[in-house]
């Protein structure tokens, strides 16, 4: 159609002669006005680096061959200079309207021919152009576009290109409609990733504003939440406030301090600090420590200059518990009171058989100086007991409990004790009066016993040789410091078991006490309590605890019960305390 409109006879010639005689006929006729659109066309052949694909550019040349056609059917007189127009079409970058008789033209064409023209691999017009130049033609490079916009295009198109490759979808197909279609999902697709970018770029700017929010609601905390625990230095430098309601052993509510906070204060294991700490930051597990307010009650220039305890002086006890009097006084106490007092620093050994009252005895002790005394600190420690023992010292005891039962390991009994001790140590350096009781030695022993290594040396019952040091150590801390606290321990002791290795421990412990209260199982059988063998009670250095006139009364009830056996003497006793108000009633009483 196009050749019979150029006055071409396409009549028995070859397609791919007919578009070289149709070129031909272009260069003859230099006076038709030629677009600057096949330009730009040429240049996206010209930009394909690899010559393989040679079939998706037949359309472009379908397309050169279309817009001259309809460009000989425009009449000349509409023909500006060709250098004007590429002026304007440089400032402007409009491209020539095509009117829609050609469009209809070139469409109807296209769809007979363009099938075979992808299937033609010499169909390059190219080659024919390029040896064909001379002065007339460069009336048709005039409408070019300028070098730096080709150049800027040019680099448009690699980048559409190579993101179409990464892409994976490099369109392949010809241009059948003869318009710019192609580019249009390219363009329409490009800015996809700049969005998804920017959407990232915003959300990581609205985290990291987000982040110093959240420091700035943690530090609001900061010095506003106090804690207290007792410190246990680890070998590393570095330690842990442990918590009472864990048995001070470690748990989640540790509390970590420094080894600078622990050289700077003077801290020890066993120290009761109370500081002010702050929430964990990224990367901590614990609460730190930031300031510490009190050690042990004291203020912490008053504690760094303290004495040692293994330095301190031991003295004599010389100030008496008062276990009577209070509400809810028993018989017990005061019996106890009369032949076998308690003084602020007393090492006191309750030596029981099974069943005698051991464990109510000491829940009775414990809340007399819970109530008579409220500046003792109390401590009641239970080692292998059986936790509904524990459960009811917690309940019916104004003292702290820390408890392992006989369901745990002895490294746990050891821990446990250990901790224990050393609080009572530190605060004894303080100048406090602490009260240990605990249940039981034996088992305590026993503990140790379990938890040290084989030495060799192993005495009558399994008890290794060096396995009685240690609680030995922890009963002689108890001792009165001169110029200072106390610390009070009162432990009991099982025999009569039927184990040997009981028996050994009992002889071990049985000189160490500067007092001593037995309980007899005959006065348990006979639901007789307390359960105390009087004659066998009492306390050394007694003289410094009482006056000399209720000393003498007591010598004389003493002499009184000698004859008597510890079934007859206490039901005597008894009979006669439970008809008085207190021990001086009852005193009274024995001169009439």
């Amino acid at each position: 159609m196009i050749a019979t409109e150029l006055g071409i006879d396409d009549e028995n010639r070859d397609r791919t002669q007919l578009i070289y005689d149709i070129i031909d006929h272009q260069v003859d006729h230099p006076d038709i006005k030629k677009p600057s659109q096949p330009k730009k066309q040429k240049q996206k052949k010209n930009d394909k680096p690899e010559p393989k694909k040679q079939a998706p550019e037949a359309p472009v040349s379908v397309e050169k061959i279309n817009e001259k056609a309809h460009q000989a059917e425009t009449p000349a007189t509409e023909a500006k200079e060709p250098a004007k127009d590429g002026e304007a079409q440089g400032k402007r970058g409009k491209r020539p309207r095509i009117s829609k008789s050609a469009e209809a033209n070139v469409s109807e064409w296209q769809r007979q021919n363009a099938p075979q023209l992808m299937e033609t691999p010499v169909a390059k017009p190219e080659p024919a152009t390029e040896p064909i130049v001379s002065e007339p033609a460069k009336a048709e490079e005039a409408p070019a576009e300028p070098k730096p916009a080709r150049e800027k295009k040019e680099r448009q198109k690699r980048k559409r290109t190579q993101e179409n490759a990464e892409n994976g979808a490099a369109q392949e197909s010809p241009n059948t409609d003869g318009t710019n279609k192609a580019e249009e999902p390219m363009t329409a697709e490009e800015p996809k990733p700049e969005r998804q970018e920017r959407h990232e770029r915003n959300e990581r700017n609205e985290r990291n504003e987000q982040r110093p929010r959240r420091d700035d609601l943690l530090s609001q905390f900061d010095a506003c939440v106090k804690a207290e625990g007792v410190l246990e230095v680890m070998p590393e430098g570095f330690g842990f406030l442990r918590s009472s309601d864990y048995n001070y052993l470690p748990s989640p509510d540790d509390i970590y301090v420094s080894q600078s906070q622990i050289k700077l204060m003077g801290l020890k294991t066993g120290d009761t600090v109370l500081g002010v700490i702050r929430p964990p930051k990224a990367g901590e597990k614990f609460f730190p420590l930031v300031k510490v307010d009190l050690i042990n009650g004291r203020k912490p220039e008053e504690v760094r200059d303290r004495i040692p305890f293994d330095y301190l002086t031991p003295l004599f006890p010389n100030e008496k518990f008062n276990i009577t009097g209070h509400k809810g006084c028993t018989i017990s106490t005061r019996i106890m009171d009369l032949f076998a007092p308690i003084g602020k620093g007393q090492r006191g050994l309750i030596v029981a058989q099974p069943k005698t009252g051991k464990t109510v005895l000491l829940k009775d002790v414990a809340n007399a100086i819970a109530a008579n005394h409220p500046e003792v600190y109390l401590i009641i420690l239970l080692i292998d007991e059986r936790p509904e023992e524990v459960t009811d010292m917690q309940r019916s005891v104004n003292a702290e409990v820390v408890a392992s039962t006989f369901d745990e390991p002895a490294s746990k009994h050891v821990q446990i004790a250990n901790i224990v001790l050393e609080k009572a140590k530190r605060l004894t350096e303080c100048g406090h009066d602490v009260v240990i009781l605990l249940d039981s030695i034996t088992r305590l022993a026993r503990a140790y016993n379990t938890v040290s290594p084989a030495s060799g040396k192993v005495l009558t019952g399994g008890v290794e040789a060096n396995a009685l040091q240690k609680p030995k150590r922890f009963f002689g801390a108890a001792r009165k410091i001169e110029n200072g606290g106390s610390l009070t321990i009162l432990a009991t002791a099982l025999i009569d078991t039927g184990s040997k290795m009981d028996e050994v421990i009992f002889e071990e412990f049985k000189g160490t006490g500067n007092m001593e209260l037995q309980l007899d199982r005959r006065l348990s059988n006979k639901r007789i309590f307390p359960s105390i063998d009087i004659v066998a009670s009492g306390t050394r250095r007694d003289d410094l605890l009482v006056d000399e006139r209720t000393l003498a009364r007591v010598w004389a009830l003493r002499n009184h019960f000698s004859d008597m056996t510890p079934v007859e003497a206490m039901e005597f006793l008894k009979d006669r305390v439970a008809k008085t108000i207190n021990n001086e009633e009852f005193l009274m009483s024995l001169d009439k």
